[in-house]
């Protein structure tokens, strides 16, 4: 067992079942704990907790379907996936997307592609170059 908590990230979310269910199926990330207002998934190297806004915030705030993207934020996620092709589809079938092949890039031993979840939450996807 670590003598140090796992590294990890808070995503608030106004609809919190769907949002930890992309983040659980496209990260093959495990349910560690389950509220109606936070979740929180993990793998053996990090914990993911998706929170709930508040109410009187969440009220306001429309997601569209596509979501609109919130590119423009200070912090954008990278997460580790086996592969960026089936993420993609996994991605796609689970209300979020990840771009196309044409936006893939790489450097050092990884590959990378951004996407973005039902809310428009845009992260990284990071695969191993084989």
């Amino acid at each position: 067992m670590s003598a140090i908590p796992k590294p990890g990230a808070v995503i608030f979310a106004k609809n919190v079942a769907a949002m930890a269910a992309f983040y659980a199926t496209v990260f093959s990330l495990s349910l560690k704990h389950s509220e109606p207002e936070k979740v929180v998934l993990e793998s053996a190297t990090l914990m993911l907790v998706v929170h709930g806004i508040p109410e009187e915030i969440a009220e306001n705030i429309v997601i569209t379907q596509p979501p609109q993207l919130r590119d423009n934020t200070a912090l954008k996620l990278f997460l580790p996936v086996e592969s960026i092709a089936v993420a993609r589809a996994v991605a796609a079938a689970s209300g979020g997307a990840i771009e196309d092949e044409s936006y893939e890039w790489s450097a050092g031993n990884f590959r990378a592609c951004d996407g973005f979840d039902p809310e428009g939450n845009v992260f990284q996807v990071r695969e191993l170059i084989k």
